[in-house]
């Protein structure tokens, strides 16, 4: 009980500066007709002006609350009666989609999803509409945006690590449900304390080079499962994460394998019950993934990344006893 409690505490502290993003609460609700429920969201939570903005739109389905798949869809974004952004009829096959777009003025704007068609059946035109408010480049309180703690780490949001940390969030793990459900669960604790510590970090050179040290490790792992992810989608953002997990928990969680190890007083840990317990876990990661439920998602792949975390650590446990044991014997 004790390692999955140092678990959870030092994976948010370690692994949140990478890949938080903020993103605005879904607001959710049903189409004009009552036919399907929409969700939208928007990254960073409040739109500036010339800042790139995403969209994040769910289709959900109003009877299971699910994802809905193969949907016919157009978007218009206007400013009172005049239209700045659109997007024709287009199909998603997933049902969840994000786009980008850059608003120029602030204020408030009408975001209108038209939906024409469902399971390639054509229905009539039914709407969800929302409203999006847009800062300006005047506002005087900033908005957190972004890996706030990495930023200050290295002094700048154009920094090449800060910027391949927002590659592979944006790139590789914004662009997946699965993903985007992971980051959820991580962004909501991430932005309780992150705007202190970079506070804290930018006026502390000690702190700063401490956490810049600890930070360069984890990039190095980051382009490993960058390199290694197999496939396209859901399938490249699962094994990414898989490979990232279980070293990040070898490279950092090494001392509570190594405490955890004492606490069993030599009872060897059975392998079979580890496999079975991963087997399980993944199953019900694909199976959410499958499903599409966001909710489920959020659980399923938050556990997974926990559990690799463990496994990599004890390990690597397991790993250092066996070194040290071995350089006994040689010089005894």
């Amino acid at each position: 009980m004790s390692l999955k409690i140092l678990s959870v505490v030092l994976l948010v502290f370690v692994l949140l500066p990478v890949y938080a993003q903020e993103q605005s609460v879904e607001m959710i609700q049903p189409t004009d007709r009552g036919t399907i429920n929409v969700g939208l969201s928007t990254i960073p939570a409040t739109p500036n002006i010339s800042e790139q903005t995403k969209f994040k739109i769910n289709f959900i389905n109003k009877n299971t609350n699910a994802i809905q798949e193969h949907i016919d869809y157009s978007l218009t974004v206007k400013k009172g009666t005049t239209q700045v952004f659109g997007i024709p009829i287009t199909h998603t096959a997933d049902g969840s989609v994000t786009i980008p777009y850059e608003f120029t003025e602030g204020g408030v704007y009408q975001v209108s999803i038209d939906i024409q068609g469902i399971l390639f059946q054509p229905i009539p035109t039914e709407s969800a509409v929302f409203a999006v408010s847009v800062g300006s480049e005047s506002d005087d309180t900033p908005q957190p945006n972004g890996c706030l703690i990495a930023t200050a780490t290295f002094g700048s949001d154009l920094a090449p690590q800060v910027q391949f940390l927002r590659e592979y969030r944006d790139n590789t793990i914004m662009v997946t449900a699965s993903g985007s459900s992971f980051l959820n669960v991580f962004n909501t604790v991430y932005y309780s304390f992150s705007p202190t510590v970079a506070d804290i970090e930018r006026n502390n050179p000690f702190l700063q080079e401490s956490i810049r040290a600890g930070i360069t490790p984890l990039l190095g792992i980051l382009q490993i499962a960058k390199l290694s992810s197999v496939g396209d989608g859901e399938i490249s953002v699962l094994t990414s994460g898989i490979i990232a997990s279980s070293l990040i928990g070898a490279v950092y969680f090494w001392p509570i394998g190594l405490a955890t190890r004492s606490m069993r007083n030599g009872t060897k840990l059975k392998i079979k019950y580890v496999v079975v317990i991963i087997s399980a876990v993944l199953a019900l990661t694909l199976i959410s993934i499958l499903t599409g439920n966001v909710q489920f998602m959020m659980i399923t792949t938050s556990s997974t990344i926990l559990l690799l975390v463990g496994i990599g650590a004890m390990f690597s446990a397991w790993l250092i006893v066996k070194t040290i044991q071995r350089v006994k014997i040689t010089f005894l």
